[in-house]
């Protein structure tokens, strides 16, 4: 240890008001890993659920930021013909005993 560094607390962890106020180097810029990737792209078929290769000729549906592609222009069809609401009634639930319904 040389003299210049003796004795000198770099961070006191035992006050009871510390405020870690230094950023680590790491902490100079923001993360990208913290945020969603401005483009997604999935080559696995939603409906069949096999992976793609080759996706130069596969029909694609982009909905927002993500890009999915398909196996066949008949699962695309599948896909969009998807009810977006629950495909079927939840039971009905009579006695108020704080189950949940679904």
């Amino acid at each position: 240890m040389g003299k210049a560094t003796q004795g000198r607390i770099v961070h006191d962890f035992n006050v009871a008001n510390y405020v870690g106020t230094d950023p680590l180097p790491r902490d100079q810029e923001q993360s990208r890993r913290l945020h969603e990737p401005e483009q997604m792209l999935t080559s696995i078929d939603p409906i069949t659920g096999r992976d793609i290769e080759h996706l130069e000729r596969r029909p694609c549906h982009i909905d927002g930021n993500v890009t999915m592609y398909f196996e066949s222009e008949e699962t695309r069809q599948q896909y969009l013909d998807m009810p977006l609401d629950h495909p079927f009634r939840l039971v009905d639930n009579p006695t108020d005993e704080g189950y949940d319904e679904g």
